[in-house]
């Protein structure tokens, strides 16, 4: 697992401050209304909006807030118009930054990741810029309560995964993003089955409401990760990403960093 995605996982789990919860929440908003307004209202014929309330789900989002971001996003309650953007960038170290952002105002964002990136000695670049670094694909992420590693093993290949790793409590499935909807369905199926969520009981209406998967997106791989040895490097450019991915308008942040994982735990402790 690269670095950066290691260090999030602990900052994860060591739980969040309220403030960074409400700044969550307040993302996750944008995600639902954004997936709402171009799909509809319904999860269950609106794929791209049940995503965005599962992941919702595990961040602990309350539920009357989130029927209120569907609300939004439907026009049933009056909501700002909400824009997707993707922006790159060189930080630190020669690192390259991919940035997903939903925002009302994108001049505000764009010149907000520029100052951010340029304070550290980085720029913003044009489309492409760093792109071509990364490979697109897709990551499912599935709690280790729900499934043992040789049968999800199975039917993950099967499906047409690509990749099994173990992250932690969970295993991370990653998926050729242009096949990411037709295995997720597939494992979908598999995972609701094991939980006896069939015909007569749909997905959210069981009393085992965890989300199907922990993490269900479509991510930018590096293809040749920058490698920070270098503890209080590593410190500084982690602290760079972090300050990238606390902006409010920012919901997805990927970088090439990889730091190792002695040097990642280190840190940790000293958290």
């Amino acid at each position: 697992m690269a670095g950066h995605s290691k260090w999030a996982n602990i900052k994860h789990r060591k739980g969040a401050a309220d403030a960074r919860k409400s700044k969550m929440f307040s993302k996750l908003a944008k995600y639902i209304m954004v997936a709402a307004r171009n799909g509809g209202g319904n999860p269950q014929e609106n794929l791209k909006l049940r995503y965005a309330i599962e992941k919702a789900k595990a961040e602990s989002m309350p539920k009357d807030s989130i029927a209120r971001a569907v609300k939004k996003g439907t026009g049933e309650l009056q909501g700002d118009a909400i824009e997707e953007l993707t922006y790159e960038g060189i930080g630190p170290h020669g690192l390259s930054v991919i940035m997903e952002a939903l925002t009302d105002n994108r001049n505000r964002t764009g010149g907000e990741m520029r100052n951010l990136l340029e304070k550290r000695g980085g720029s913003l670049g044009k489309s492409n810029s760093v792109m071509w670094k990364f490979d697109r694909k897709g990551l499912l992420s599935i709690s280790k309560e729900d499934v043992e590693e040789e049968e999800l093993f199975e039917e993950a290949i099967e499906a047409g995964a690509e990749n099994i790793e173990e992250a932690g409590d969970s295993f991370d499935v990653e998926v050729p993003a242009e096949s990411f909807d037709q295995v997720r369905g597939t494992l979908q199926s598999f995972l609701e089955k094991k939980r006896g969520i069939g015909e007569e009981k749909k997905w959210g209406e069981t009393e085992d409401d965890r989300p199907i998967f922990e993490r269900s997106e479509l991510i930018y791989k590096p293809q040749n990760p920058v490698v920070i040895a270098d503890k209080e490097a590593a410190k500084a450019a982690l602290n760079f990403l972090e300050d990238l991915e606390d902006h409010e308008d920012v919901q997805n942040l990927f970088s090439d960093l990889d730091v190792p994982e002695e040097i990642i735990e280190s840190l940790a402790a000293e958290e």
